[in-house]
């Protein structure tokens, strides 16, 4: 006698679905795991053959790890009892808050993303953008940090291509952890700015609580040895001048460093400037001028998109001038305390902000003499200095060589493409002519009016070579 068993369809492929399912989670998966990590650990040890300063294991590190390290770091649970005993807030409340702050900060770094698609996205814009250079005011002192030194690299800010620059330019030397400001916390930018290893920092918060759970994270990746990039200026500059700097990071990460350790920490200042800034018009737009929708940023997005198409195709398109990036003298933080006899870590906050704004004075000072001259800043600054005179090609030329002079003799960096004098000269007058801030007529040259506020953004970046006061 026998007995059938009959199942519904739908039934019969349910059961299969979750049998194929549990078959997958108990072999392949974790098959498929192993191999994957297999070849990203190869990876990282092959980069780290070539690589000047190494990835370190740190920035491997499962990303829910770090988080439940910050969640339950010391310093963390004694900023939650004060505010739970201050304020009559629940521990529990105050863990979730701690959490949220954990994910927002966190990087998720991904080793092939950073080097394979990460670099080859930011090459492919750098070069389509702009004619990018990197220039060193001395190579050998950065070849000479010794390797178990974390690095910090400080860097003016212009614009929002500056990440992407200085990404593509040291992705074969180092792979960067840079601080992100919260505009970026948008879909799809921000989980790939945190595959590249960047960690989002809300500028202005207030929140004590917040402000703990980022200076531990930091601490925590400094202690590591993870090279790190920050903008000291905080924010994109309205003026072209290089800002004030502001202290927060630099005292999250000095605060805690130990200048009798055997460890050193070293700040690279680096110098970025350009020919041409993408959103030079809106960085330089008054703050009473009332601030147009996102309808109105979209359409003109579009449209400028467009024009630049049509000066391609009527082969009128030069790109967006030179983007040159230049690495300054680096600082080390050992004997800067050492010559200041004084250790950061023992000082209480009042006083140690007094030292922590001179040390980032003196990291903004090298910053400024880090940022290289380029052709159209040299020649904006001709302008600027001679508002009322109509000038001819060859006074622009004697003028522009007295600027460089005095440039020199200041240790600041001059970008000639191709060595020419005068073909700098004439990419720099080509471009601001094309962008209507000059004006030709008969043969001589002056500034137009209606854009002087444009053409001052672009002088201002090398102001530091001339304004002593």
């Amino acid at each position: 006698m026998s007995s059938e068993i009959t199942l519904p369809l739908w039934a019969f492929v349910i059961l299969s679905g979750l049998s194929i399912w549990s078959l997958l989670e108990k072999f392949f998966f974790p098959s498929l795991e192993w191999f994957v990590k297999r070849k990203l650990r190869l990876m990282v040890e092959k980069l780290n053959t070539k690589l000047a300063l190494k990835i370190r294991p740190f920035k491997l590190t499962k990303r829910q790890v770090l988080i439940d390290r910050l969640m339950f770091d010391p310093a963390v649970l004694e900023e939650m009892e004060k505010i739970s005993k201050a304020e009559g807030i629940s521990q529990g409340l105050l863990s979730k808050r701690v959490k949220q702050f954990a994910r927002e900060i966190v990087p998720a770094f991904n080793v092939y993303f950073y080097f394979r698609i990460g670099y080859a996205l930011s090459r492919w814009i750098g070069k389509w953008l702009y004619r990018v250079r990197l220039t060193y005011q001395n190579e050998g002192s950065i070849s000479k940090i010794p390797e178990q030194s974390a690095v910090i690299f400080v860097m003016n800010h212009r614009s929002n291509m500056d990440y992407v620059l200085v990404s593509y330019l040291v992705a074969e030397k180092m792979a960067l952890s840079y601080a992100v400001g919260e505009w970026a916390r948008i879909w799809p930018l921000q989980q790939m700015v945190r595959a590249m290893g960047a960690f989002f920092v809300r500028r202005a918060s207030g929140d004590k609580l917040y402000r703990t759970v980022l200076e531990r994270y930091i601490h925590m990746a400094t202690e590591a040895r993870v090279t790190q990039a920050i903008f000291v200026e905080g924010k994109l500059t309205r003026n072209g001048l290089i800002q004030e700097p502001k202290l927060g990071l630099l005292d999250y990460i000095s605060k805690s460093f130990n200048p009798q350790g055997e460890q050193d920490l070293y700040f690279i200042p680096i110098g970025l400037n350009y020919d041409r800034v993408l959103e030079d018009r809106t960085l330089i737009q008054k703050d009473d001028i009332p601030k147009k929708g996102t309808f109105f940023a979209t359409l003109k997005t579009i449209k400028f998109i467009f024009h630049n198409f049509f000066l391609m195709i009527k082969q009128k398109w030069f790109r967006f001038g030179y983007a040159v990036v230049n690495f300054g003298q680096p600082i080390s933080l050992k004997d800067w305390m050492e010559n200041e006899k004084l250790n950061l870590s023992t000082l209480e906050k009042e006083e140690r902000f007094k030292y922590v704004k001179k040390l980032a004075d003196e990291v903004t000072e090298k910053i400024s003499r880090a940022v290289p001259t380029t052709p159209v800043s040299l020649v904006a600054e001709v302008f600027i200095q001679n508002q009322e005179k109509d000038l001819s090609l060859y006074e622009i030329k004697v003028k522009c060589h007295e600027l460089q002079v005095l440039i020199k003799k200041e240790g600041g960096i001059i970008y000639l493409p191709r060595g020419e004098e005068d073909y700098t000269i004439s990419v720099g007058l080509r471009m601001l002519t094309l962008r209507h801030m000059v004006l030709e007529r008969d043969g001589l040259f002056k500034i137009n009016p209606n854009e002087k506020d444009l053409l001052n953004y672009y002088s201002n970046s090398i102001k530091q070579f001339f304004n002593k006061e």
